[in-house]
């Protein structure tokens, strides 16, 4: 990258010099940085350090960017100080300030940036002046050792006091100072390290430069306005005389550095020099705020998909949405929803001051060309974010989920501030989530429709009335209402004058259950109402379900009631695969009655054994699925022993209050949602006894 231009040192053993020869290349201040440290360290004049970098950084900068030659660097350290020179190849005059005395109080002020340079060199060096030759030109500068002082000295020790504002200017600021000056740094641990950084800072310049006073103020952009971040000695005072430097820091960051100085050519650049330190660490500050915040936004966003997505009621979710908005991103927040007809009808609404509330409703309502109606069917007609005008400032943009218009989210303005791009990019995701949890609940809700229809089909809508005989049903569908059981029951009238009581559970849950739930009932019934002896009623519905179930089962029992003239009954009983049905009589004991049988769709042939079950007036026949029995309460299940247990008190008691009873006991069981369908229906013997 260079070539050197006689040894590095000389033979003087007081005395070392090294001479390079550079290129003019934006890597060259590095590399004469690079040789005045190796210089430094090797003569240990190390407390000289900071500032020969400076204006070694200064000189061969300005060398190439101005001269745009190779430039030739020496350096010579002896036991008192420093030399360096930087000369060039290129003719023309330097752009300079002359060289004079420390107390030279001449306005320096007008210089060029080459000559800013010169003006640190001419403030910071013991000595300085150039050379020219007939190739070229040099500048060079001289750092005389400091006079050791205790490590505790400050920098008000230091340096000498300079007079107050307007009464002249003080000393030029030593090299010390300057060293002191950049080694100032915020601590890192801090709360808020920018305070005390900036007012340290601000007090060593203002020392330096012998301010009466210094102000640092600041606005982060966040609605509070511009506020005070550091303060040196007294207010400074108003007027244009203020020395006014503004901070070179990014949106939404601004910020101005105020000092109450003497008119001197140390106070401009000096404070340049710390306006442009505190911008760096204003914008690392930044940027780390901007960090934070896109990670709460984040969190924010995590959490509220979270939240919706545990609601599928549609009337919730929607008033669910204003809640996170409000206010955090708004004022307020609306939720409008489209009907069948494409109009925009008020779900929610929320404001951080209900008082405003029924303002904030009436404006909604409120109809016209700039109304928020207008603005909010825009919105949704677009697909596009729309600004909402006064009174009620702010924004609506569309809910869209899988394509389809629901509606819009409007959200008002904060009190102190417009909304920033990252607020407005964290809404309109708000509003995809929400419009997808919207049309998710809209979904679950219809699904809940339609098994509840489908439902309602497979069960008689009413039992019949008869006298002398008391039939009762009682049906709890599963924890998911989203799904169709496989349960079912029904009662219906024999051709020979007999009531035949069906219960029966097909395997599985969902459409397909309720297919074969639909095809067992119908086949019953046509079966049954030709005639058919219940034997071969079900062994014509076996066959059905072998060819026809699509691999599902199910279990059946089938009771023939019948009636003489004396008030009792004699009920044939059919299980095929079937819990047995509890028997109470009307003192209160209680049996299990029936043989069991072999379930409908497993095998070509089944085996269903008749039993005939008398009941004297009073009895009653408890028939049951086995979401009864089988009801959880962690590992413990409800079981045939209570279920026995619980119909014996019931006794005496109507067939209606014996099923609702039953009912309860089961549910109450445990706390959870029935995890199967749960159907009970009760026949009993209500004729008088003679």
């Amino acid at each position: 990258m260079s070539a050197e231009i006689g040894g590095p040192f000389s033979d003087r053993t007081d005395e070392r010099v090294r001479r390079i020869r550079l290129p003019a290349d934006r890597r060259t201040p590095a590399a004469a940085r690079a040789i005045v440290r190796s210089v430094l360290a090797d003569a240990k004049l190390d407390e000289l350090l900071n500032e020969a970098l400076l204006l070694t950084t200064e000189l061969s900068t300005n060398a190439v960017e101005h001269a745009g030659t190779e430039l030739d660097i020496e350096v010579v350290a002896d036991e008192s100080g420093l030399t360096v020179t930087v000369s060039d190849f290129a003719v023309g005059p330097i752009e300079k300030v002359t060289a004079r005395p420390k107390n030279d109080l001449t306005d320096i002020s007008e210089v060029s940036e080459r000559g800013r340079g010169l003006l640190l060199v001419d403030h910071f060096a013991s000595r300085w002046g150039t050379t020219h030759l007939p190739t070229g030109k040099g500048v060079w500068f001289r750092l005389d050792r400091k006079t050791p002082t205790p490590p505790d000295t400050t920098l008000a020790q230091s340096t000498p006091t300079s007079p107050a504002a307007g009464q002249g200017t003080g000393p030029a600021p030593s090299a010390g100072a300057l060293s002191a000056l950049m080694q100032i740094a915020p601590d890192s641990y801090a709360d808020d390290p920018l305070p005390d950084f900036a007012g340290d800072l601000l007090a060593r310049v203002g020392e330096m430069v012998g301010a009466a006073g210094g102000t640092v103020r600041l606005d982060r952009g966040d609605g509070n306005g511009s506020q005070v971040l550091a303060r040196y000695g007294r207010h400074p005072r108003s007027g244009d005389d203020l020395l006014r430097v503004p901070l070179a820091v990014h949106r939404p960051y601004s910020g101005e550095l105020e000092l109450d100085a003497a008119p001197s050519g140390y106070a401009q650049p000096l404070a340049a020099l710390m306006a442009e330190r505190l911008s760096l660490h204003l914008e690392n500050d930044r940027l780390r705020r901007a960090d934070v915040r896109r990670q709460s936004w984040l969190t924010f966003l995590a959490e509220a998909s979270e939240l919706l997505a545990q609601s599928l009621d549609v009337e919730l979710t929607m008033a669910l949405i204003p809640q996170l908005v409000v206010p955090r991103l708004g004022q307020w927040c609306a939720v409008h929803t489209t009907d069948e007809w494409g109009r925009l009808k008020l779900a929610a609404a929320s404001h951080a001051d209900e008082a405003v509330l029924p303002e904030l409703h009436k404006v909604l309502k409120d109809e016209g060309p700039d109304s928020v109606q207008a603005r909010l069917r825009e919105a949704s007609r677009s697909g596009s974010q729309v600004p909402i005008g006064g009174p009620m400032d702010g924004f609506a943009v569309p809910l869209v989920a899988r394509g389809q218009r629901l509606g819009t989210l409007a959200v008002g303005r904060h009190l102190r501030h417009r909304h920033d791009p990252d607020e407005v990019a964290v809404l309109e995701d708000v509003a995809r989530r929400a419009a997808l949890a919207i049309e998710n609940a809209r979904i679950h809700a219809e699904r809940r429709r339609v098994a509840h229809t489908l439902q309602q089909s497979l069960l008689p809508p009413v039992l019949p009335v008869v006298d002398g005989i008391g039939f009762a049903a009682e049906y709890v569908p599963t924890g998911d209402d989203a799904d169709v059981g496989g349960d079912f029951y029904d009662v219906l009238p024999l051709p020979d004058g007999r009531w035949l009581v069906v219960v029966g559970d097909v395997s599985g849950k969902g459409v397909q259950a309720a297919a074969v739930t639909g095809l067992v009932r119908d086949v019953i019934r046509v079966l049954v109402g030709d005639g058919k002896p219940l034997p071969e009623a079900l062994a014509r519905l076996n066959e059905t379900l072998v060819e026809r179930g699509g691999g599902r089962y199910c279990t059946l029992a089938l009771a023939a009631v019948a009636q003489d003239h004396e008030g009792r009954l004699a009920v044939e009983l059919h299980l095929a695969g079937h819990d047995r049905p509890v028997l109470v009589r009307g003192n209160g004991r209680t049996s299990f009655v029936g043989t069991g049988g072999t379930a409908l769709g497993l095998l070509d042939s089944i085996a269903t054994p008749a039993m005939t079950v008398p009941m004297a007036p009073g009895d009653a026949l408890i028939f049951y699925t086995d979401g009864v029995t089988e009801r959880r309460r962690g590992r413990e299940l409800f079981g045939l022993d209570r279920l026995r247990d619980a119909a014996a008190p019931l006794a005496g008691y109507s067939a209606d209050v014996v099923a609702a009873r039953l009912r309860s006991t089961a549910i109450g069981f445990s706390a959870e949602a029935p995890r199967d369908d749960i159907a009970i229906l009760v026949l009993r013997n209500e004729a008088v006894p003679v």
